[in-house]
């Protein structure tokens, strides 16, 4: 449970560094925190399905595996938000 917590928190900051630096696809910083939640969710989920998140393992909460669940959540919101950014300026054009 704790590990799904910090995937969903470190996809919601992702989602907004990305809105930051990206600012042509930035959606505002409520929705990038949404969409980063779900990215975050998503890519905790995706490596751990792989086996190769911490939540897939024996359930010890290192430093290594907090560490992979911030990396994967972050990356995962902040490739999300990017994805539907880039999407809704297409469709706004």
């Amino acid at each position: 449970m704790l590990g799904t917590i910090i995937s969903l928190l470190s996809g919601a900051l992702g989602g907004n560094v990305a809105g930051a630096l990206m600012k042509n696809f930035s959606m505002g910083t409520l929705w990038n925190s949404v969409v980063g939640i779900l990215g975050g969710g998503l890519g905790g989920g995706i490596l751990s399905t792989l086996g190769l998140g911490a939540l897939a393992g024996d359930g010890g909460m290192d430093i290594g595996g907090i560490l992979g669940m911030v990396g994967s959540g972050g990356v995962g919101g902040g490739a999300l938000m990017a994805i539907i950014g880039v999407i809704k300026n297409a469709m706004n054009k």
